[in-house]
């Protein structure tokens, strides 16, 4: 059995921006507003951290300031990924000599790869690392999807340690559970599966959600751990209309403007993401209110 980087809510964590750059003294904030509520793990650079348009020294600088304002309190995991295998290379040292945890590293985009080339891509990377590789899936925005057969061949690399797995597809994920077993953990990359993910032997959930509602959604992890199955899916279905919100618009839009209305000045997204439309907004604040998150 491989070691589990954490079990439970791993927070994809937004990256907030001013008009000189990245905005450290509310990335501070959000960091320590998760870990006083319990998240698991801070998943840094990632699809929510807005990656793709961070300059290589901002992404370095974002992921150093985590590594220590986190200070080992929880694991902290840095996205890493390129359809440039080598770039992603130099992404994943570069993170691992900051000290982080775990490197999640998206498929190739764009690119196209076939799946002897995901097989490639990896394995290229795994030799030339020593922190433990988190696969992320996620062909809606890839083009790129990774088969069940394929991730049993990944999870024979013992670098290769689990799969933030956003495909959507359950059937194809409980296969890749049945062929990998222990050698591959699984986490769930969509909010609105996280229990029927965990049912299907997923340690947890690599979270939108939880910037939210950190509280909320380590509980409904937990509680599933814990074997209160019950109480885990009572809390999912609770906070559906909520997590539907927040992908009302192309994700870190959603989440990013519920941080702003909530006190954190995250700021906006950087193009070629733009504004919520007023109407998304006012969808946006009325589910804030009806959770309680925002008071009247």
């Amino acid at each position: 059995m491989k070691k589990v980087l954490f079990s439970g809510s791993g927070v994809a964590i937004v990256t907030p921006m001013n008009e000189d750059g990245v905005n450290y003294d509310v990335l501070g904030d959000l960091i320590e507003f998760q870990i006083e509520n319990g998240t698991d793990a801070i998943i840094s650079c990632g699809t929510t951290g807005e990656s793709s348009t961070l300059s290589s020294q901002e992404r370095e600088d974002v992921i150093r300031y985590t590594v220590d304002k986190v200070n080992k309190r929880v694991p902290v995991i840095a996205g890493c990924g390129s359809n440039d295998t080598k770039h992603a290379l130099e992404l994943s040292k570069k993170a691992e000599g900051l000290g982080v945890d775990g490197l999640l590293i998206v498929t190739p985009y764009y690119n196209k790869a076939s799946q002897d080339g995901l097989i490639k891509h990896y394995y290229y990377i795994a030799d030339k690392v020593k922190t433990p590789i988190i696969v992320y899936n996620v062909p809606s925005r890839t083009g790129c999807n990774i088969l069940p057969e394929t991730y049993l061949a990944l999870s024979k690399h013992e670098n290769i340690c689990a799969t933030k797995e956003a495909s959507g597809n359950i059937s194809s994920a409980v296969k890749t559970a049945s062929l990998c077993g222990d050698n591959l953990h699984i986490y769930s990359g969509n909010d609105d599966q996280i229990v029927p993910m965990m049912a299907a032997g997923a340690k947890g959930v690599i979270s939108v959600f939880a910037n939210v509602c950190p509280r909320e959604c380590h509980q409904m992890t937990s509680d599933f751990l814990n074997g209160d199955i019950k109480s885990s899916l009572d809390l999912q279905l609770k906070y559906f209309d909520l997590i539907e919100a927040l992908f009302c618009d192309i994700n870190p839009i959603p989440v990013k403007e519920a941080l702003n209305l909530m006190g954190f000045n995250c700021g906006k997204c950087r193009l070629p993401l733009s504004d919520m439309k007023d109407s998304l907004k006012g969808n946006l604040r009325d589910a804030l209110l009806k959770y309680g998150i925002l008071k009247i």
